[in-house]
């Protein structure tokens, strides 16, 4: 893999405002669906095609909200690399195709939440408002969230996340496919790292923005911030205790 060193301040504020662009379009967005649209999905719906694109997109535009700003430090490193790839005469492709990689692992993560979000309300397990109607399921989702904070998997995947230097160095593969496959293979780590995270949104409310918007400070703060790993472990005990503590 070529080395790097941190991109110039212009090519730092192309990425860094791309993605809040993304990302504040995917918010406008699911304010939009909550504010005009949710009312109008509430209630018993027929799970045909087009309610189920309609679910789908609703889980991918969120998915495109939460988790892109959390991929910021890779895709800087992405860029920094490629460009330093391309001035000794290596293929590289450009930082977007990272980031689309990326995010087309939690699009195809949306699609699985989507069919889970239909067996649940199949067998009458969800409100009309999308949110987890059976106590023992919503503490049972609160305690496994809780639990996989401080499982060795979730630990493996979270060394990656908040190593991106080290993992570009280990998946570094030149030319537009290569970059691609690289942000697809950092974002089945960061899948990895945050899939039973997801569960909470069951228990929250799936359109819920004040819960949508916890759920993604807490990932960004455990993948970027220093002791961000710590911190993901001790709120592990605390959502096992607030699942204990509803048991009671």
């Amino acid at each position: 893999m070529p080395s790097f060193r941190l991109p110039p301040r212009g090519d730092v504020l192309a990425v860094v405002f791309s993605l809040a662009g993304v990302t504040a379009l995917a918010w406008a967005y699911l304010f939009h669906l909550a504010g005009t649209m949710m009312p109008a999905m509430a209630g018993i719906h027929p799970w045909d095609a087009r309610y189920f694109l309609m679910m789908f997109l609703m889980w991918a535009v969120m998915m495109v909200g939460m988790m892109l700003p959390a991929v910021l430090p890779a895709v800087l490193i992405y860029q920094a690399v490629a460009k330093k790839a391309a001035g000794e005469g290596t293929a590289a492709a450009p930082a977007d195709c990272f980031a689309s990689g990326y995010l087309a692992m939690w699009i195809l993560f949306s699609g699985l939440a989507t069919l889970l979000q239909w067996g649940l309300d199949r067998a009458a397990l969800l409100s009309p408002a999308m949110v987890a109607n059976s106590p023992a399921l919503g503490v049972g989702l609160l305690m496994a969230a809780g639990a996989y904070q401080w499982l060795p998997v979730k630990n493996r995947c979270l060394t990656h996340c908040r190593s991106p230097a080290h993992f570009i160095a280990g998946h570094w593969r030149p030319g537009g496919l290569g970059a691609f496959y690289n942000g697809l293979s950092h974002g089945a780590y960061c899948l990895g790292c945050c899939w039973v995270l997801m569960g909470l949104l069951f228990v929250g409310g799936v359109m819920n923005l004040l819960w949508i918007a916890a759920i993604t400070l807490f990932i960004l703060v455990e993948k970027v911030l220093p002791w961000g790993d710590i911190g993901g472990r001790i709120m592990g005990l605390a959502m096992i205790a607030a699942g204990g503590y509803a048991l009671l």
